[in-house]
């Protein structure tokens, strides 16, 4: 199989990325190293290549009402420049992909507009669900994103460098916020479009930034945004920092047969709104019962590395299997996701995992095992 390339796939490889294959893409992995790009976004700021990544968007009539079918968060809590991150649901509750759903309120033909930013590996299925979901005499579901660019910009410096760069103030673009920005600076003198949407949104667990614009204005963006000091990260720093974030993974903490009760993804589900939704009455039944297993996190003892698969052991029975497991640059401990049966979750409770055959302790904790501004010095 051919892999697809970004447009910043030589740009990358100016900066002395590792590429590795990535959901069908050719995709930067590691540039100066995981850790010194782990610790350049948890202490100044990162740069990401997400243009793998699908954008989709909806529009038409009644088009939020049409979405609020396939995901069982409420839509209509959020109005124009406000984003949510929610799930698609399957009829039994199971997660199809999660996914941030941006509201870009009415475009000039007074039609509602929806971008969603979804998982380079589930793109085609996703495409597939809504296309068979949503009344397509009314809605169209176009590529928003084209052959263009999407940047993740993200640390504690990220605003100030983007500040910097743009010569705007973003202050006022909230969390899960966004726009579109004009970009005027010089910098950016050529004939392409220069139209950036904007979003405060991030998978690092740190402030940032999600830009999306033209090619050949991304690649303007990427190369200035290094200049002004941002680091070039890959995914393998990506991983790390959406794990000690503790972050799902779509494949890893959550599947098709993964409900969000299950996955610690609760906050997601709104059934106290009157609308229904693909899976809401698998959902009731488990907000009533329960659930039998629960996603918990895991921190290892000395200096072992849980990987995904590895069994959990109690009283020397496998009780599940590790979801996302590294050592954590942050917290120099090794830490880890799983699932559980419930009620075995309890906090401070000791497991062992099985480490290419070796049982190692480990003690279930609080997720997330990182919180923005600890550990800062």
């Amino acid at each position: 199989m051919t892999l697809k390339q970004t447009p910043l796939y030589k740009s990358c490889l100016d900066c002395g990325c590792r590429m590795s294959p990535f959901a069908g893409w050719e995709m930067p992995i590691q540039f100066s190293g995981l850790i010194n790009e782990h610790e350049s976004v948890r202490h100044k700021a990162g740069v990401f290549d997400i243009s793998h990544m699908g954008v989709i968007c909806i529009k038409g009539e009644n088009a939020k009402d049409q979405l609020q079918r396939l995901v069982p968060s409420d839509l209509y809590r959020i109005n124009k420049g406000e984003a949510c991150y929610t799930v698609f649901l399957n009829p039994m509750g199971g997660i199809i992909d999660d996914l941030i759903i941006y509201d870009l309120g009415l475009n000039n033909e007074e039609a509602e507009c929806l971008v969603l930013v979804i998982n380079a590996g589930c793109t085609t299925k996703d495409l597939a669900w809504l296309n068979q979901n949503l009344d397509l005499s009314k809605i169209s579901i176009t590529d928003h994103k084209k052959d263009g660019v999407l940047l993740a910009l993200q640390g504690p410096e990220a605003q100030k460098i983007l500040e910097k760069v743009l010569q705007t103030p973003l202050s006022s673009i909230p969390r899960f916020g966004h726009k579109y920005l004009e970009i005027l600076n010089n910098q950016f003198n050529t004939n392409d479009p220069k139209s950036l949407f904007i979003a405060r949104t991030g998978y690092t667990g740190e402030e940032g930034f999600e830009l999306l614009l033209s090619g050949n204005s991304g690649e303007l963006l990427w190369s200035v945004l290094i200049k002004e000091g941002a680091i070039p990260c890959g995914l393998g720093a990506r991983d790390t920092l959406r794990l000690e974030a503790a972050m799902h993974l779509y494949g890893h903490e959550m599947n098709s047969e993964t409900s969000p009760f299950e996955a610690g993804l609760g906050w997601l589900v709104h059934l106290e709104m009157p609308k229904d939704f693909i899976g809401r009455k698998v959902l009731e039944n488990q907000a009533s019962t329960g659930v039998s297993r629960r996603l918990i996190g895991l921190k290892i003892d000395g200096r072992g590395i849980a990987r995904q698969g590895y069994p959990v052991i109690s009283n020397n029975k496998e009780i599940g299997k590790i979801t996302s497991g590294s050592w954590s640059p942050t917290l120099k401990t090794g830490i880890a996701m799983a699932y559980i049966p419930t009620e075995l979750t309890k906090i401070g409770t000791k497991v062992n995992v099985s480490i290419r055959g070796k049982e190692v302790s480990a003690e279930i904790v609080k997720r997330p095992f990182y919180r923005r501004n600890q550990n800062k010095n």
